[in-house]
């Protein structure tokens, strides 16, 4: 029996959600959830949505029409924002508690996000929001980058279809939705961590230098990499940049 997934594009209508130079949260979270729809009903998923134009719900109305529908999982998708433009810039996914196949998914989208080459700034508790308090089943909320973010607005719509992609890819995954298996890609890793802060220390050194660094969580490590490559000469290159920089590396495989 195919999974039952309900996709809510946050606010809408009257809600504009947070807007900066005109743009706003409400237009990038529909395009986003139904590109992010259009993935996973190809690879066999009952799809429902909140809203598919652009009409205004209030966050109890959206979780009912969740519960209502009996669906497996409610995700949601947002644009962040800050008191300040351009003060902070990534990636989050909030959950209600880390725990069950929901903590999996979250930790998946925001490795395949940081993959693309969002800042990852983790997967956080949030019990008192409406979509993930009052909804019945298992439930994410992922904050696509922030609006007020000049490079998080620049990546969003240039490398748009690879993010709907991975987040896409990411759900299946968690689901084994039945994806064939991808190719390798080769890795540079700079460094691993226990702990998160030394490890978000050198992911962001090496993000203001310009490398595609990224931050993977796995086997209770913190793996700073950088680059996904299909030919190991690529990576080669990189991992010589790297300690030519004064970096120690090694290469790895996915």
């Amino acid at each position: 029996m195919a999974y039952k997934i309900m996709l809510d594009a946050g606010h809408g209508g009257s809600d504009p959600g947070a807007v900066y130079k005109g743009r706003q949260e409400k237009d990038d979270t529909l395009k986003l959830t139904l590109a992010v729809g259009k993935i996973l009903e190809k690879n066999g998923i009952d799809v429902y949505y909140t809203r598919t134009t652009d009409i205004y719900q209030t966050p109890f109305e959206k979780a009912s029409l969740a519960n209502q529908a009996g669906v497996d999982y409610f995700i949601s998708f947002h644009r962040n924002s800050s008191p300040m433009e351009n003060q902070y810039r990534g990636a989050e996914v909030l959950l209600y508690d880390k725990s069950g196949l929901k903590y999996e998914m979250a930790e998946n989208i925001l490795g395949a996000l940081g993959e693309i080459g969002f800042r990852d700034l983790g997967v956080k508790e949030r019990p008192g929001l409406v979509v993930l308090r009052r909804t019945k089943m298992p439930a994410l909320l992922v904050e696509a980058g922030f609006i007020n973010s000049d490079t998080d607005n620049h990546f969003f719509d240039d490398h748009f279809q690879e993010i709907a992609q991975g987040i896409g890819d990411a759900i299946l995954g968690t689901l084994d939705g039945g994806i064939e298996e991808g190719p390798l890609y080769y890795r540079v890793q700079a460094g691993a961590f226990r702990n998160r802060e030394n490890a978000d220390r050198l992911l962001y050194q090496l993000q203001e230098k310009g490398y595609p660094a990224f931050l993977l969580h796995e086997g209770g490590l913190y793996k700073v990499q950088a680059g996904a490559f299909l030919k190991l000469e690529n990576a080669i290159n990189m991992e010589q940049q790297l300690r030519d920089d004064g970096y120690s590396t090694v290469i790895v495989t996915k």
